[in-house]
Parts: structure tokens; C-alpha cells; sequence
């Protein structure tokens, strides 16, 4: 791994590493120093005192160099037993990080107790309850949908919506559903008040004076074509316009009569005759193959109609427009709608204990199928991982880890080692004398 070097030097770990490292040495060289001056000196008096402390110093520093060297490579390079600890174990640190994890942080009993003592369903109730977080939740809901709507295949949205509705309209019997919702209407008689309003607003139409001027209009232009000479005979009499005239008007008190005599009549003949029909055509058009197709040919040449077709294709644009409109504002009624049922489930939670326990159930047994299967992958996969990492990169990650507090072994030695030397050049210097 070529850029190891480079990127461990650029880690903001390395420098204290190096400049505890160079402390630690020059604690060592200053040591050694020390003691080639007192051996120089000639080592009696105050300078044997400065020998012990500097080779005991000495000693020191260079064993616990030893031994921090010994865990990231071979001292010197030399093939040294039991030295470069951690690259030669690479597999066996692997497996026991994986196990360690395993063991202690995905036991499913330790994670179950831990959940059902901290109640997940009571603790999100209380946090979606408070209107600042429902404003916080639903706006960065609001931010989400408005990125995914720019990240959508604008084109295969469309092409989906437009298979989708056509594909429904197409399996739809539109003869069964207009069967239905005309048993629907004509349920506790309403076909029969649609029959009164009609007869009604035709009732007066026919009394209004322009419609029987219009009426009596039509007749006699009918009656000059069919009937010319006898209209031109009739016209010598009397005239033809006032005879259309009071045609009109009987012809239009007759019918409104009629009208009446069927709208307080429930059994008058002609309502029964509209009864029959209408529960005819129902029932034709739930068991009639024939009006069942007809009915279907017309639903599909309004389907395959262009205006219809264009239509549906631009759902999807419309639909899009109106969305990217609204979530693009601070009011957004979508991110409004959210939080308020944000806050009504929040409200819900923090009243109904029995819904809280149901909620606590599902995310108990969630979590122990979830426990039971990242327990053995994730196992897996912190072994894998490790044990697939370069043993150079491995070697500095760790050491740029703990490396810089195990210069301090290497700083204690030296001081330390130093003070048992004088220690013990004390303790001789006393027993000397007695023996």
C-alpha cells in the first residue's frame, strides 16, 4: 500500500507520536552520555554514584525500547522470537476483536434487557410530542422528498403511472360498476325523486312563454312544408300562426298536466313503465354479454382516445409540479400535515399503554432477529476485514493509536531504571562496609 506513508504522516497523530519518541530517546542518549562521562571520570566518588543511576537508566530505556518495538516489528530487523507481535497475530487479533464484540456488544439478551428497560415506544412518544422536534422531523422529511423528487427518472415515473392507470382502466368493468351505482341510486326509491326533479324542471320549461312560442314556431314551419296547400287553405279561414299558437298552448297544458298526474300517482302507469326499465337496464348491464361489451368498446375508445392518453401522460408532470411547489416553501401544507401527525402520534404514545406495548413488542422482536443475524455477519465480517488488512497499515494504524502513550514505558524505564540503580548502589554502599 504505497500512499500509507504519506497518509500517516499527514495524520494529526503522528506528529506527538514522533515527539514522544524523540523524548524517549534522547532520554536514552542522554543516559548513555552520562554514564560514558562517569566512566571517563573514573567512576569513585559522586561520579560512581552518576555510573549507577546512567547504566541503570540505560538498561532501562533500552529494554523497554525493546519491548515497545517488539509489538509493531523485529528490533534492528533481527529474526527474534516472539518480536513483531501484533503483524504475526494478525489472524488471532482479528478473531478475538470479532469475538470481543460479539460477546460484549451483540449478546441479544444484553441488547433485549437494554431495550425493554428503556422503553423505546414511551421515549419516542415523548420526543415527537415536543412541537419543536415535529418541526425539526418533518422539515428534514420536507428537504429529503424534495431532493429524491430531482433524483427521480422523470420518464420512467411516467411510463410507470401511465402502464399503472391504463392497465387498471383496462381491467376495470365499467358495465358491473355502473350497474352497482345505479342499484346504488335507485336504493329507498331516489330514481323516483330524480323522476319528480325531471318532470318538474320540464314542467316548467314547457310553461315558460317563450318555450310555447318556440313550440308553436316549430309546428307550423313543420306543418307549411309536409302540408303546403292545406296550410294555405286553412290560412284563408283563419290564420295558421294563431292556430300554432293555441295548439301550443294545449299541447303544453296537456303534457304538464300528464306531469302532474305522474308526479302524485306512485302507481301511475308511466312511473311504472320508467321502474321496469330502469331495473332492466341494472340487471343488463351485470348479466347482458352484449351491454356488457358494448358498454366496454366505448370505455376503451375513450381510453385509447389521444386527449385521454396525453392526459394520463402528463399526470405525472402535474403531479410532480405541484409537489416540488409545495415542499419547496417553509409553509409547506405537506411538511404541516406531517407535523401535526407527528404530534398526534407522539400524543397517541404518551396516553395509550397498551399501544406502547405493542410498539415495545415489535421493536423487541425486531431487534432480536436483527441481534441473532448481525451476530453472526457482523462476526464475520470484523474477522474478515482485519485479517484482510495490509500488516504495514495495520502495524501504524496501531501505532499511531496507543504508540504515543507507549513512549511513556520507555520514559518511566529510564527514570525508573535509573533510580533502582541508585537504589541499589546505595544499598551496596552501605552493606559493603559490614561485610
Amino acid at each position: 500500500m504505497a500512499s500509507t506513508r504519506s497518509d500517516a504522516a499527514e495524520d494529526p497523530r503522528a506528529g506527538p507520536l514522533r515527539r514522544m519518541q524523540a523524548l524517549a530517546l534522547g532520554l536514552l542518549l542522554l543516559a548513555i552520555a552520562g554514564l560514558a562521562l562517569s566512566q571517563w571520570m573514573g567512576g569513585q566518588g559522586p561520579w560512581a554514584w552518576s555510573k549507577a543511576f546512567c547504566e541503570a537508566a540505560a538498561v532501562g530505556a533500552l529494554a523497554d525500547w525493546f519491548a515497545v518495538v517488539a509489538l509493531f516489528r523485529r528490533p534492528l530487523g533481527l529474526p527474534i522470537p516472539h518480536t513483531a507481535i501484533i503483524p504475526t497475530s494478525k489472524g488471532r487479533i482479528a478473531d478475538s476483536l470479532a469475538a470481543f464484540v460479539r460477546d460484549h456488544f451483540l449478546d441479544p439478551a444484553t441488547l433485549l434487557s437494554k431495550l425493554s428497560v428503556l422503553d423505546p415506544a414511551a421515549r419516542l412518544g415523548q420526543w415527537i410530542s415536543q412541537p419543536d422536534n415535529a418541526r425539526q422531523l418533518s422539515g428534514s422529511a420536507r428537504a429529503i422528498a424534495l431532493e429524491a423528487l430531482d433524483l427521480l427518472d422523470e420518464s420512467a415515473v411516467r411510463h410507470a403511472i401511465h402502464q399503472f392507470v391504463v392497465a387498471k382502466v383496462r381491467s376495470w368493468n365499467a358495465a358491473s360498476l355502473g350497474g352497482d351505482v345505479l342499484g346504488l341510486l335507485t336504493k329507498d326509491g331516489r330514481h323516483h325523486e330524480l323522476l319528480d326533479a325531471a318532470l318538474l324542471n320540464l314542467g316548467n320549461y314547457l310553461d315558460n312563454p317563450e318555450t310555447r312560442q318556440k313550440l308553436s314556431g316549430l309546428m307550423v314551419k313543420h306543418a307549411r312544408s309536409e302540408w303546403p296547400k292545406i296550410i294555405k287553405a286553412v290560412n284563408i279561414i283563419k290564420s295558421v300562426d294563431d292556430l300554432g299558437d293555441n295548439l301550443a298552448d294545449r299541447l303544453a297544458v296537456a303534457i304538464i298536466s300528464e306531469m302532474r298526474e305522474v308526479m302524485s300517482d306512485a302507481r301511475h302507469p308511466v312511473r311504472l313503465q320508467y321502474e321496469d326499465w330502469l331495473q332492466g337496464f341494472i340487471e343488463r348491464l351485470r348479466s347482458d354479454p352484449a351491454l356488457v361489451d358494448r358498454v366496454n368498446d366505448i370505455k376503451m375508445k375513450i381510453i385509447d382516445h389521444p386527449a385521454v392518453q396525453d392526459y394520463v401522460n402528463g399526470l405525472w408532470a402535474e403531479i410532480h409540479a405541484a409537489l416540488k411547489r409545495d415542499l419547496s416553501q417553509e409553509t409547506s401544507a405537506i411538511a404541516r400535515h406531517l407535523e401535526r401527525g407527528l404530534l398526534r402520534i407522539g400524543q397517541k404514545l404518551a396516553e395509550d399503554r397498551d399501544l406502547r406495548e405493542a410498539i415495545n413488542t415489535h421493536v423487541l422482536s425486531a431487534a432480536d432477529k436483527l441481534a441473532g443475524t448481525l451476530r453472526t455477519t457482523l462476526t464475520a465480517h470484523i474477522a474478515t476485514t482485519v485479517k484482510g488488512w495490509d500488516e504495514r497499515q495495520l502495524v501504524e494504524q496501531v501505532e499511531l493509536s496507543v504508540g504515543h502513550d507507549l513512549q511513556f514505558i520507555r520514559i518511566n524505564g529510564t527514570v525508573v531504571g535509573g533510580l533502582v540503580g541508585l537504589a541499589l548502589h546505595a544499598l551496596m554502599t552501605l552493606l559493603l562496609p559490614i561485610t
